[in-house]
């Protein structure tokens, strides 16, 4: 009996250990990428060179107080909602309907921003056009509306080693919005790289690595790999030697992740990545947002500023379901690992 107490027991430490391990990368994710929205927020759509910001500022673009979060916050957190729920793509763009229509988790009940391309395949979903059709597929709907919402799939598949299996999953995920590979390619970029950095390899190792997967994994007539070609600069090993003046930081998907990835490999803390990636202008929020996702998984919650997220708006209401996301995570991890909780 002592024998089966203490394996139980051994059983019950890793169990706990498991847990741990999910919450401190959960909780810096998602944070990270809600900070990076909201200090963007106020400086959405200026030019580079034309505002410094050092700090968690308000107004501006927008003219929302600060700490007040966009469109990337609201929809990441309708699908953090929507797993915690065991929702599908339906449940998923039900939600999608009401942050657009009537302010669902938005900081102050009302929507303010929206892409045009999530708002069109919105409007698809509502006139009964079926959610995995919704997504528009030209070239002209490559915006980043679909990788700015994803990050909370990199702790549904963290413990799934199928690559094609995870690019099939993310491609659901993408395509209800954006549906043209191109986009659909930065997502599984984007996921993947939340995900080498889960498991402790550095950033330029994981870009080898996701660079590889594709091509492992794909056939070179295949799409995704014909489409890999126009993020080819991310993965050239002098790619974060580029001057600021060679990357741009518009809503263009390629542009979005090479900003978020150029800003994360030019500095060595949380804080300055965020800061660097804002004040690349333009698309601030949403390339600082991808930023702060990918910092937040490198760095953890120690390296987030105290100060930054004690001025989030509804702080309570985010804390209780980022909890709630990291305890679904965490009881999923576990019963995959050993069966029961």
């Amino acid at each position: 009996m002592s024998g089966r107490r203490m394996v139980d027991r051994w059983n019950d430490d890793n169990k706990i250990y498991l847990s741990l391990k999910i919450k401190k990368r959960v909780l810096p994710t998602m944070y990270g990428g809600i900070l990076g929205d909201l200090i963007g927020v106020p400086v959405e759509f200026k030019k580079r060179g034309t505002f410094n910001i050092n700090d968690i500022t308000g107004y501006g673009t927008h003219n929302q107080p600060p700490g007040t979060w966009s469109d990337d916050t609201s929809l990441t957190l309708c699908l953090i909602e929507n797993i915690i729920e065991n929702g599908n793509i339906d449940s998923l763009m039900d939600k999608f309907v009401r942050y657009r229509d009537s302010g669902y988790f938005t900081p102050f009940g009302k929507t303010f921003d929206i892409g045009i391309a999530t708002s069109k395949a919105i409007e698809r979903y509502k006139n009964e056009v079926p959610a995995p059709k919704c997504g528009g597929n030209s070239e002209y709907d490559n915006g980043n509306g679909a990788i700015m919402r994803i990050a909370p799939l990199a702790f549904l598949l963290h413990n799934d080693f199928n690559f094609k299996r995870k690019a099939e999953i993310i491609k659901q995920y993408t395509e209800i919005t954006h549906a043209h590979p191109r986009s659909i390619v930065g997502s599984i970029i984007y996921v993947e790289l939340l995900l080498r950095l889960f498991h402790n390899n550095s950033l330029a190792q994981s870009l080898t690595d996701i660079k590889e997967l594709f091509f492992e994994n794909f056939d070179t007539d295949h799409i995704y790999i014909k489409e890999l070609y126009h993020y080819k600069r991310i993965f050239e090993v002098d790619f974060l030697d580029l001057s600021m003046d060679e990357i741009s930081s518009d809503g263009y998907v390629i542009h979005t992740l090479e900003a978020a990835i150029w800003s994360m490999g030019n500095t060595d803390n949380f804080k300055d990545a965020i800061l660097t990636a804002v004040n690349l202008g333009d698309d601030s929020d949403t390339v600082a947002s991808i930023t702060g996702s990918v910092a937040g998984m490198y760095y953890k919650m120690d390296e987030i500023p105290k100060e930054w997220l004690d001025k989030i708006v509804r702080k309570e209401f985010i804390d209780n379901l980022i909890k709630k996301y990291y305890e679904f995570c965490a009881d999923k991890a576990v019963l995959e690992e050993y069966g029961s909780l």
